[in-house]
């Protein structure tokens, strides 16, 4: 059992799509505010699937390859974790045609699609919800969710189950055969739509008996499906191949920004912390790792680092340099600013004059470097602390080896005799091109990526 194989080449951009881009107006709910105004947990942008199509390029030039896109099915919020139909797009966001046409355009690009999979709640418009509420015990629904009492009440506490304690969230009852099957046919309905993979939402709130019966439902229609699970901890109990390809890398984001953004953490932590995630993960799911410093759930990369551009590039680096595949959160890419939710939800800047370009050059180059480096992509990794803000990790392939030099102090001298090479050789900059020789410098914080071909 492993990954599927294209991972190791994949740099994933995150969508939130209510806020991206509005392409086509006249779906827009009504009281759609103006696209700069602040995000709040209820106002709606009018950012659409037309949008997300029309923004390909951008995704492009960055190096992106595959795209996940928050919930796009039928729900009254603007996040729609709420779905009151799972086999529709919310017409707010387009209709069937806006969504083969994102596909196809994303296909023709070669960027793969990822969809999210809510599956242990529903919102409480769902038609099945309702219909337990109206006619209670007697609703053909009615085991379907955990009811405790009747009549349905959601205040001042819901007596049924709910996601996270929100009454608008009603759980689904999985144990039900039915809910099972409505569930699996999800997943399959949008597969053969074109999408080339399922985010689970939450999937700890479900037994990991059902994620299996998932598993087998998605890797019957293709193994190179890809299965990645929300986790914030622990992600070996989804990696034993029966349910997941891999985990959201919480955990790497927080030992990366405990670096570059807190300063809790040295380099010999942050080494010591990244050899044992490595060590946790079994061989064949390394690089289905989905490695990521922001979300939709975390406050916007730039405002934790401080408004410091330079520390959030090491940061980018270090994920970049680890085994697993990259992840963009839209807007990061540009320097957008934000605190959690609902601040990290702002909409898209596409005035380029407020762009942060240092950011986005940034950005671009390090899809550029991961392109064209297989030791990157595919190479096996070692990270090695050389003093307390200095750091290398190694990407060592049959073609090539790669070292990444990270300092985030006030500037140092590396002398190659102190990485983990076979001997100390030369090193030539995978960007400019310029052979180093015994070592280089630091002038201030940065990194440095070099490369050198076996046998020289």
């Amino acid at each position: 059992m492993s990954a599927p194989d294209w991972l190791h080449d994949a740099v994933f951009y995150q969508i939130f799509p209510e806020r991206f881009a509005n392409g086509d107006p006249s779906n827009d709910p009504r009281g759609v505010v103006p696209w700069d105004s602040e995000p709040t947990p209820d106002n709606f942008f009018g950012g659409d699937l037309a949008g997300i199509t029309g923004r390909l390029d951008h995704l492009t030039e960055l190096g992106v390859n595959a795209l996940y896109l928050t919930p796009i099915f039928k729900a009254r919020t603007n996040h729609r974790y709420d779905a009151e139909d799972y086999f529709s797009i919310d017409p707010a966001l387009g209709d069937e045609a806006a969504f083969t046409s994102l596909i196809d355009a994303a296909h023709e690009r070669g960027i793969r699609v990822v969809l999210d999979a809510v599956l242990n709640h529903c919102g409480k418009t769902h038609p099945y919800f309702r219909d337990v509420v109206e006619r209670e015990a007697d609703s053909e629904y009615v085991d379907w969710y955990y009811i405790e009492d009747f009549p349905v009440v959601n205040a001042p506490t819901p007596n049924y189950r709910t996601c996270s304690g929100c009454e608008y969230l009603p759980k689904w009852n999985v144990h039900h055969p039915d809910v099972r099957r409505h569930h699996l046919s999800v997943a399959e309905y949008w597969i053969d739509r074109g999408i080339d993979g399922w985010r689970l939402d939450v999937p700890y709130f479900i037994n990991m008996n059902f994620w299996r019966r998932f598993r087998q439902t998605v890797k019957a229609k293709g193994d190179d499906l890809y299965i990645v699970a929300e986790e914030w901890r622990e992600p070996e109990p989804w990696l034993a191949g029966d349910t997941a390809d891999g985990t959201m890398n919480y955990t790497l984001r927080d030992l990366i920004l405990g670096f570059t953004a807190d300063r809790t953490v040295d380099a010999f932590s942050l080494v010591k912390g990244l050899n044992e995630l490595r060590d946790r993960i079994p061989r064949g799911f390394h690089h289905g790792m989905l490695n990521l410093l922001g979300s939709h759930d975390t406050e916007r990369l730039i405002t934790r680092h401080g408004l410091d551009v330079d520390f959030e590039l090491i940061a980018y680096d270090i994920m970049y340099a680890c085994q697993g595949a990259p992840m963009l959160y839209y807007g990061d890419e540009v320097g957008m600013r934000g605190a959690n939710d609902p601040g990290c939800r702002g909409g898209m800047i596409w005035d380029t004059a407020q762009w942060n370009t240092k950011i986005l050059d940034h950005l671009r180059f390090l899809g550029r470097i991961r392109g064209r480096s297989i030791a990157l992509r595919r190479g096996e990794q070692s990270l090695h602390a050389i003093d307390a803000d200095t750091l290398v990790i190694m990407r060592c392939h049959a073609e090539e080896d790669l070292a990444v030099l990270v300092h985030r102090g006030p500037g140092t001298r590396v002398d190659f005799r102190e990485l983990p090479s076979a001997d100390s050789g030369s090193w030539t900059d995978t960007d400019s091109g310029e052979l180093h020789e015994g070592g280089v410098t630091f002038q201030g914080a940065g990194s440095r990526f070099l490369k050198r071909g076996r046998g020289q």
